[in-house]
């Protein structure tokens, strides 16, 4: 493929030759946001355009607001890696993946600039408009990929996605001295708090105990939705901020 039109006003066409068609008849109704991870954007729009890599996004916005458009958002990206969210493990097929310059927790992990913030509002907006994806559809690679993955991280400005419409999200519970689940704990609570998370869509198998596999789910959860302390340690802000958030989305996703 030499070029195509943008889906997106405005962006600009690199093309990146690792795509493909979405597998049996499946429909993007996700979107799944990353950070680049590398020491610069124009490192990363190389790699993503890059055969042998064998990765690739269908956007990649860059800190000045600059939009790439890599694959058509009908094709079928490779940015998801190992991944899975409400069962789908091939999320590839069902999502547009978007990646954000940042060169994230091993370099620095800067702050996200306001006009590349602005830059991805604009698109996801759009994106969604397209697709009728549901606000809590737009994701974060940690949210798909727990412990593999960590970004876009716990400095990505969620709220302010969500003051624009894109995302989802409930004001974090406040953290106060209260009982707590850990890993090694077992019984009905630890059950429970397994459900909520895989109701809501985690990759996690309820078994009643605590084990490293719930420990990084929650890790993730936190990263996105309580981020004044992520530690994996399910305490009273973590259960209220799930059970609000399940709470505030349950007759839409029963």
């Amino acid at each position: 493929m030499s070029g195509f039109a943008p889906d997106h006003a405005g962006a600009e066409i690199r093309v990146s030759p690792n795509f493909g068609p979405r597998r049996e008849g499946m429909r993007a109704d996700m979107i799944i946001l990353h950070y680049t991870g590398m020491e610069s954007g124009h490192a990363a729009e190389v790699r993503l355009c890059d055969a042998e890599s064998e990765v690739s996004s269908h956007y990649l916005v860059h800190e000045d607001g600059r939009i790439v458009q890599m694959v058509r958002e009908s094709d079928r990206a490779w940015h998801a890696g190992k991944s899975s969210w409400r069962g789908v493990s091939d999320i590839n097929s069902t999502s547009i993946g978007i990646e954000i310059v940042n060169p994230g927790h091993g370099l620095g992990y800067p702050r996200f600039p306001k006009r590349q913030i602005d830059a991805v509002i604009a698109l996801c907006r759009g994106i969604m408009q397209r697709h009728k994806v549901r606000p809590e559809r737009v994701l974060a690679h940690s949210d798909i990929a727990p412990g593999r993955k960590v970004d876009p991280g716990e400095k990505f400005p969620w709220k302010r996605l969500f003051g624009e419409g894109v995302g989802h999200l409930v004001p974090p519970s406040p953290v106060r001295a209260s009982p707590v689940l850990a890993e090694g704990d077992a019984g009905p609570d630890v059950e429970k708090l397994q459900s909520m998370l895989a109701l809501y869509g985690y990759g996690v198998e309820i078994t009643g105990v605590y084990d490293a596999q719930t420990r990084i789910v929650v890790e993730a959860f936190q990263r996105h939705f309580r981020r004044r302390i992520v530690d994996g340690i399910a305490d009273g802000s973590t259960l209220r901020t799930l059970e609000r958030l399940l709470a505030s989305v349950t007759q839409d996703i029963d």
